[in-house]
């Protein structure tokens, strides 16, 4: 099989490239980068790499002309919700339109790989209590450009699977976190600052926003497990929910992560952070993945924080030798 991995170089597709050549090294891998991006150092070598600009509709038909893909995995985006707001124009090219160019230059080449296209659980936005867990038929209502270009994008790849016969199997994709995540990430953000105080880089504070929020959390190496055994079973045209179906309130995450803190830690709240277009509660049911596939997370939240930790003490201290 030659798969094709869109944002390769993101925090998800490390993690879906280190599981394929862990456990499936007969899987030809190519990686699409954005041309002038770094590329992680870590990235397997085995990864063949290939510079596209996603919104330029002739550097992704050269691309897949290039590759000529059995199978897509196609994880780049523009992936916040708050920045979504500051581009919103930006925000639908990439996560629309770049979309649209790989589905065209498929249908151009006269192929038909097997497609995984990643959506969120931003798509079902103001959530009705009543519909808690979220099920796939739960409606959508998008809060942010970033939802709604979600929302779109699984739209179009559901027509290109009913009207130009490209296998689209399409996710949303709950809260998941790990090694490797974001610092704009709230888990991400309190793992840096405890690491951050550990080594006396920052006073033994962390300035909070909402921690009642409720979320559904993965560990993000359940979910490329999800997301290969969704490209290899999953029913063409159909959306998946991919989460754990718990709910955790953030204040367990940020006590989790407090409580392996070798110093003293003070929580304090910071008004500015408080956002009022908090949803409460987002809590999936992933029911239908678990019936199609066979699919169950495997690693603990616990687990999940001490990896993510131990990550992030890396980070910081290469960050100090660095600058020392």
């Amino acid at each position: 099989m030659r798969l094709l991995i869109t944002g390769v170089a993101g925090f998800v597709g490390g993690h879906l490239v280190d599981l394929l050549i862990s456990q499936h090294p007969d899987v030809a891998l190519f990686g699409l980068t954005r041309p002038g991006w770094p590329v992680p150092a870590g990235l397997d070598a085995r990864v063949s790499l290939i510079e596209s600009e996603l919104e330029d509709s002739s550097s992704v038909d050269q691309a897949i002309a290039g590759v000529r893909p059995d199978a897509i995995v196609h994880l780049a985006a523009q992936a916040s919700p708050q920045q979504s707001w500051r581009e919103p124009e930006a925000t639908l090219r990439t996560n629309l339109f770049g979309f649209l160019h790989l589905l065209e230059a498929c249908r151009r080449h006269q192929l038909r790989p097997r497609t995984l296209v990643v959506g969120s659980s931003e798509e079902y936005g103001r959530i009705d209590p009543s519909d808690l867990p979220l099920r796939e038929e739960a409606p959508l209502r998008p809060l942010s450009p970033y939802a709604t270009s979600k929302v779109a994008q699984g739209y179009l790849g559901l027509q290109y699977a009913l009207s130009a016969d490209i296998p689209v199997v399409r996710t949303r994709t709950f809260h998941h976190t790990g090694p490797g995540r974001g610092e704009t990430f709230v888990e991400a953000s309190f793992a840096r600052q405890v690491a951050q105080i550990e080594q006396g880089r920052q006073p033994p504070v962390i300035e909070v926003g909402n921690l009642e929020a409720v979320r559904d959390f993965c560990d993000v190496r359940d979910v490329v497990r999800a997301y290969w055994d969704l490209l290899d079973r999953g029913q063409a045209g159909e959306v998946y929910n991919v989460c754990s179906g718990r709910g955790t309130p953030v204040r367990d995450l940020l006590d989790l992560l407090v409580a392996r803190c070798h110093r003293p830690v003070e929580v304090r709240l910071d008004p500015k952070r408080l956002r009022a277009s908090d949803v409460p509660a987002v809590v999936g049911d992933s029911t239908r993945l678990r019936r199609t596939v066979g699919w169950e997370p495997r690693i603990p939240l616990d687990q999940t924080l001490s990896d993510l930790l131990e990550e992030m003490r890396a980070r910081v201290a290469a960050e100090a030798d660095a600058s020392a």
